[in-house]
């Protein structure tokens, strides 16, 4: 991968990615998971293709079911602990990273808003972005 897209990784720089595609989705989440995981109302991630991505370090995995059965991994530096990014069983073909661990953050632009369901009233999100309430429905790219 000569010139990545995206590149990003952790706080201490223990893990590290390299994405040579552009993102195929953006967006917060207010689900409670990633609010603990976070810290905060919501986290805001990016979907990429699985194989345009070049990752080094090793992360510290947990798995845990989501509302949909599906298993979600949530990986992190087991030096920082800063969360780096996700996996979803149902959605295999996908790596979803964590936005502020991009190399230049300012990069993001959210397309929508999940599991707003779990929203809080001190949580402001852009009023403009489309919201669901659960998970959408997301297909794998033919």
């Amino acid at each position: 991968m000569s010139s990545p897209s995206y590149s990003g990784g952790c706080n201490c720089g223990a893990i590290r990615y390299e994405i040579a595609a552009e993102p195929v989705m953006a967006g917060h989440c207010q689900c409670r998971d990633c609010q603990r995981a976070s810290g905060a109302g919501h986290a805001s991630h990016m979907a990429f293709p699985k194989a345009a991505v070049k990752l080094t370090g090793k992360a510290t995995h947990w798995d845990k079911p989501a509302d949909s059965g599906n298993i979600v991994t949530r990986a992190f530096c087991p030096i920082s602990g800063s969360p780096v990014y996700s996996l979803d069983s149902g959605m295999a073909h996908l790596f979803l990273i964590r936005a502020v661990s991009l190399d230049d953050p300012g990069r993001f632009q959210p397309q929508m808003a999940v599991y707003t369901a779990s929203g809080f009233a001190w949580d402001h999100l852009d009023p403009a972005l489309p919201r669901f309430a659960k998970m959408p429905a997301m297909s794998r790219p033919q």
